[in-house]
């Protein structure tokens, strides 16, 4: 049998006793664990943390609330994109329960091209694809790329936060996404439900020079339109509740503000 090491300079944060104190092996972490035999309990000096920093975590939550994906996150910050749900989870509430649930997303679409000028009949070769939420005025997701199929679409449900309403135009590749049970408007006719996402895609076309119509200026790689936009979404997003804190207060119906998204920038 082993003999116990007994230190002498460990004292019981419990009970305060120095004389029987002795290791009990390692935590998950790699800590030395000890054991008073005084009192009994077991304790940790000076506790190794495999915790990541509250400066990393508030960067991914900021990041993901910014549009990009949960993996995509992890994949910047490296770590799995289970852990950005859970933050988002503890410290926004944004997934937790009915009250917390956005009222109604938009999604849409806008077209463009890199590189070259396809010989389609718009002349698009990329996508990109925005869900919005009207309060806050915010773009909790987007995606840029060559296509726009179902799945990409269903990876921005699925990174985006819950709603009660999804609202749609009437582009055939909603009519598999799977919204988990919330009310799935895909409309061919009526713009009243995404006047919004259609304002905030005009509006990226308007503050992005390389998305204006009738421009020179359009992006060489799929990659730089990608960047570009994670810049502008971030911006974007704290214009948006700034926005909507200005008018907390005040008239809503004025549309005088003291800044402009510019400002974020």
């Amino acid at each position: 049998m082993k003999k116990k090491t007994i230190s002498e300079d460990r004292q019981c944060p419990y009970c305060g006793d120095k004389t029987e104190q002795t290791k009990q092996g390692f935590t998950g972490s790699g800590s030395q664990r000890y054991k008073c035999h005084k009192c009994g309990k077991k304790y940790t000096l000076n506790p190794k943390t495999k915790a990541y920093s509250e400066e990393i975590r508030n960067n991914a939550i900021k990041t993901y609330l910014a549009g990009v994906s949960a993996r995509k996150v992890g994949q910047i910050y490296g770590f799995s994109k289970a852990n950005v749900l859970n933050w988002i989870k503890k410290t926004t509430k944004i997934l937790e329960g009915d009250s917390h649930i956005f009222t109604k997303l938009e999604l849409d679409e806008l077209y463009w091209f890199v590189e070259r000028k396809a010989k389609t009949k718009t002349r698009e070769n990329v996508y990109i694809m925005t869900m919005i939420s009207s309060e806050p005025r915010q773009i909790q997701a987007f995606c840029v790329a060559r296509d726009k199929c179902a799945w990409r679409i269903q990876e921005m449900v699925d990174s985006a936060p819950k709603a009660k309403k999804y609202c749609l135009d009437g582009y055939h590749g909603y009519l598999d996404v799977d919204c988990y049970g919330a009310e799935h408007i895909r409309n061919c006719r009526d713009k009243s439900y995404t006047h919004n996402v259609e304002s905030i895609n005009a509006d990226l076309r308007h503050y992005i020079p390389i998305l204006r119509r009738r421009s020179r200026c359009f992006p060489r790689k799929l990659e730089t339109l990608r960047a570009v936009l994670e810049v502008f979404v971030d911006a974007y997003n704290a214009f948006g509740v700034a926005k909507m804190n200005f008018r907390r207060n005040r008239d809503k119906i004025s549309r005088e503000l003291p800044f402009s998204v510019l400002d974020f920038l």
